[in-house]
């Protein structure tokens, strides 16, 4: 049995394809002394993972992919061989790792998993992992959601999508949400209980189309797409609303050529006193465990539920994060290595 691992080819210019990954086979590595073998059996791909594909000219919070080197993700694993590592054999990792079938670590990064809480694996690389934090974090700590307010939610069936809408009504809110499919959008209303959706592929006009979901118009924006969206979303924006600015993937593939020139109407903010804040889960630990223990307490209670797109095979990893970019994904996507 060999290793196998993704590693970086070359730096895209554009959109993604799979040219920029390769394949390698390799023996599987022995743990050193203090270290552990995982074996990894589930892995995420995000949107977040574009930017690191680049060379930045700007300093990021997070290095770039090296080529010739793996990529990384937020891995689920277990420790089969450990070498005075800190953690024994059988248990249940998670942290950041190599897209591979294994990967070695000291523990460093790594928390251990409960292998009896009834909750799928996988949901710690989405709902009770990154995903889930961010939503968590991002209504909380970035717009200071109160009861009552109205939320809208762009990229609202992915992996922080789906939690930020059902957070905001488990805490009395109006929820809205545009997804680029309608049975995305049917998921949204039907399923996990948005009051309104619609489709932004087939929308005539986005600025009406928010309107029309947000009768009183956006107390709070939960920022993922950028561009035109937000440019609309401005548009509809309540006095004093908040924007908390997650992601702006609209532009994660863009070129020179190809960038957004909206939003056009940033002036809007000054006059309604909107705050519009960028920030990274990571810098919110305190709330980040916080939703651990509030997202399991609701996934018990039936007061969440998630849905996932699963690839199958670290080989198959590239093509799920291209169409994880491009929303072909179905909710949360991650490829499951080696079953569970």
């Amino acid at each position: 049995m060999s290793r196998k691992t993704i590693l970086l080819k070359s730096r895209p210019n554009g959109w993604v394809s799979e040219d920029n990954f390769e394949l390698s086979l390799s023996e599987i590595p022995e743990p050193a002394e203090s270290e552990m073998l995982l074996e990894v059996l589930y892995m995420s791909v995000d949107p977040y993972m574009r930017g690191r594909m680049n060379d930045p000219k700007i300093k990021s919070y997070i290095p770039p992919f090296q080529i010739g080197a793996p990529c990384e993700a937020g891995i689920v694993g277990r420790v089969i061989k450990s070498n005075g590592g800190k953690y024994p054999e059988g248990t249940l990792l998670s942290g950041l790792g190599p897209w591979s079938t294994h990967a070695i670590t000291d523990g460093t990064g790594f928390n251990p998993l409960p292998d009896d809480s009834g909750v799928p694996l996988s949901y710690y690389l989405g709902i009770l992992g990154m995903p889930g934090m961010t939503a968590y974090v991002g209504l909380k700590a970035i717009a200071n959601l109160q009861e009552g307010e109205s939320v809208y939610v762009s990229a609202a069936s992915g992996a922080v999508g789906q939690v930020v809408g059902q957070i905001a009504k488990n805490m009395g809110c109006h929820v809205s949400g545009s997804a680029g499919s309608d049975d995305k959008v049917s998921y949204l209303t039907d399923d996990i209980g948005f009051d309104a959706a619609f489709n932004y592929k087939t929308a005539d006009n986005l600025t009406h189309a928010i309107r029309e979901a947000n009768p009183s118009g956006v107390d709070v924006y939960f920022e993922n797409v950028g561009g035109a969206m937000l440019e609309a979303v401005i548009n509809n924006i309540n006095m004093k609303g908040r924007i908390a600015l997650c992601g702006m993937i609209a532009d994660y593939n863009a070129t020179a050529e190809t960038i957004s020139t909206s939003p056009r109407n940033l002036t809007v903010l000054i006059g309604r006193n909107v705050k519009m804040e960028g920030f990274i889960v990571s810098n919110y630990p305190k709330e980040s465990l916080e939703w651990l223990q509030v997202g399991a307490q609701w996934i018990k209670e039936g007061k969440l539920k998630y849905r996932e797109s699963v690839a199958e095979g670290v080989e198959n990893a590239p093509q799920a994060f291209i169409d994880m970019l491009k929303g072909k994904n179905f909710g949360k996507q991650v490829v499951r290595i080696k079953a569970d």
